[in-house]
This record gives C-alpha cells, sequence and structure tokens, in this order.
C-alpha cells in the first residue's frame, strides 16, 4: 500500500497541451476514478505516474519519494490496459508469474504466489490455460493477477473494463471492488464511463482539458456537479444558463435560491425527479420524445421560450401531450457558469 501525490503536471504533445498543472492525492488504501471523456490527458497522467511516459514538469511522489525520474520496473506500481496486453507464447500461470521472475522471486515461493492471486481474482485452478481459450471476463482477471501478484505499492487501471460487454463488466466493477477492499490496495482507475468510477472509486477525480475539475466522493460528484461541463460529463442533461445575485438565480425555468456566494454568470442543473405535474406551474410544454434509461422512462418537454427539460415519465404520456409542471427549488444545484 501507498499514497500518491501528483504535483503540477505539465504535458504536452508537440504545441498541444494535455495536462496543465494537473494536483492529485490519493490516500493509501483507498480506490480513486479518474473519469474524462476520450482527449482530457487521463491516460496519459496515469502513464506518466506508472513511469512508461515522462512529463515536462511536475512531480510524481509515492510514500513520499519523489519518483519522477525513477524508472518504470522500480516504482512498485503495477499497471492492468484495456487490451490486458497477456503474453499469447506462456500459459496463464507463467503470465501471472512474469513479474516474480523478473524480480528473481525463486520457483517454489512464484508458484504458491500465482496460486494465491488467481484464487484471489476467482480463477484458481487456470495456470496451465492457454490464455487464446480465455473469455473476455477471464482475461481481463488474469492481467489484474498479473498486476498484483508481485504485490505493488500502486495499481493502475486504464479502462481495463471498456471492451466488455454490460453486463460482464457490472459482474466484474463488483469484484474489483471487493478484491480491492480486501486487500486494501491503492487504486487509480481510469474511465470514461460515469456509472464505472462510481462503482469503483470510493472518490472520483474529474479531469477535463487537462485539469482537475472536481475531486469528491461519487454521490458528491453525481448529485453536485462542479461546473455544467462535469455535469455533462457524468450524464445530466437540465443544465442551463442563470444570472445569481442577492441570494437568487434567475434561469429560463424560473427563479430559485443560490448560495448567497453566488454572483454573475452561472449555471442551473434540475435533478428530473425535481421537476412535477401542476396545473398551474409556470412551465407549459408538449412531450417531444421518451427515453429509456437504466429501467426508467423519461420525457423530453420543451416549451415555448426555456430550455427542454428531462422528467420523470408518467406511463399514460404519449409524445404530443401537453404537460404544465413547476420546478421544484429544492431540486436546483447552481453551478459556476
Amino acid at each position: 500500500m501507498a499514497t500518491l501525490a501528483v504535483r503540477s503536471i505539465e504535458k504536452s504533445f508537440g504545441a498541444e497541451p494535455v495536462l496543465r498543472g494537473v494536483d492529485l492525492d490519493v490516500a493509501d488504501g483507498s480506490t480513486v476514478s479518474l473519469l474524462g471523456p476520450s482527449g482530457s490527458g487521463k491516460s496519459t497522467l496515469l502513464r506518466i505516474v506508472a513511469g512508461l511516459e515522462t512529463a515536462d514538469a511536475g512531480a510524481v511522489l509515492i510514500d513520499g519519494a519523489d519518483v519522477t525520474r525513477v524508472s518504470a520496473h522500480r516504482r512498485g506500481v503495477g499497471v492492468v490496459f484495456q487490451d490486458q496486453a497477456l503474453f499469447p507464447h506462456l500459459d496463464v500461470g507463467a503470465n501471472v508469474a512474469f513479474g516474480l521472475r523478473m524480480a528473481g522471486v525463486e520457483r517454489g515461493p512464484r508458484r504458491e504466489r500465482v496460486a494465491q492471486t488467481l484464487e484471489l481474482v476467482g480463477l484458481a485452478g487456470y495456470e496451465h490455460r492457454d490464455p487464446s481459450t480465455l473469455s473476455g471476463g477471464e482475461a481481463q482477471r488474469v492481467a489484474l493477477a498479473r498486476a498484483l501478484a508481485p504485490r505493488p505499492q500502486l495499481v493502475l487501471l486504464d479502462e481495463p473494463l471498456a471492451a466488455l460487454d454490460q453486463l460482464l463488466r457490472e459482474r466484474l466493477l463488483l469484484e474489483l471492488r471487493s478484491i480491492f477492499d480486501d486487500l486494501g490496495v491503492t487504486v487509480v482507475a481510469v474511465t470514461h464511463d460515469p456509472t464505472e468510477a462510481g462503482a469503483l472509486g470510493q472518490r472520483i477525480a474529474v479531469l477535463l482539458d487537462g485539469r482537475i475539475a472536481q475531486v469528491a466522493e461519487p454521490g458528491e460528484v453525481l448529485a453536485h456537479p462542479a461546473s455544467a461541463a462535469v455535469a455533462g460529463l457524468v450524464g445530466h442533461r437540465n443544465v442551463a444558463e442563470g444570472v445569481a445575485g442577492d441570494g437568487v438565480v434567475r434561469s429560463a425555468w424560473g427563479c430559485f435560491p443560490a448560495p448567497s456566494s453566488a454572483a454573475g454568470p452561472v449555471h442551473v442543473l434540475v435533478q428530473p425527479d425535481g421537476v412535477a405535474l401542476d396545473p398551474d406551474g409556470p412551465l407549459t410544454g408538449r412531450v417531444t420524445g421518451l427515453i429509456f434509461r437504466g429501467g426508467s422512462a423519461f420525457a423530453v418537454v420543451e416549451g415555448g421560450g426555456w430550455p427542454p427539460l428531462d422528467v420523470r415519465a408518467r406511463r399514460e404520456w404519449r409524445i404530443g401531450d401537453e404537460v404544465v409542471m413547476r420546478v421544484d427549488p429544492a431540486a436546483v444545484h447552481v453551478m459556476d457558469g
């Protein structure tokens, strides 16, 4: 186990800046999900922490020791990539034992550690299996076992489940979280999927445009995103511009209480469950679409002069129905403009 501290990391490829002064702290034994869209720099940051990429500026500290100029194989870091990168000419046992062999662990202890690690990831007895016979989920677990076998201080996961189907991905998410909790290992997991980030990480660090935009527990990031960009990344659709002042925010959906510190241009987020039918409400619109997400039905309601709203759909609603609604002030979250 180890702490990780990333300090003022900068990285450019040619004239294009990818990371712009990134700071991040990961506590000993905790799991942090690094969430961001494609091109945000999250995989580059992971490779810099692993020692596979060199930063233009800044420092990487593991357990307080500056490892910025330490070679990858001496950092005590295990890495799992999206494509598993298993050695096709080696059986499962030899794949898992690879790092141990490179570290000079003798054959007996090495064999015992391989068996223990495969049992940990639910693959006991797989030592002699050919990698080509494994399912996608099995191959990913072998890759994880190979990373864990040398008992690294820190484990880095780079989109490890992106190539798997949804049901298998959800099952492995629960298994990975359980494994990491049992081991107490320190983990940074890169993903572009907010559901995956929330299921795997005790905290989420949002990386946007090469900068950390928010770091918080999953529930906080999902319910109270720091900005409209973060809100969009985690799947919120009900975001509109507003103007705040004197404890009130004015938006096209109405006027609502705002933090006293909010002033000037802001963005307003409304949760779908915070929009209610009200015959005397100020928002009259029509249902223009029905969307099913996570087993629930949502309606897109559009009206004149205000942005469309995603709301929890009634079973009887049909496209074209007219509805009159009101936004619950308690469901409004005010964000920076």
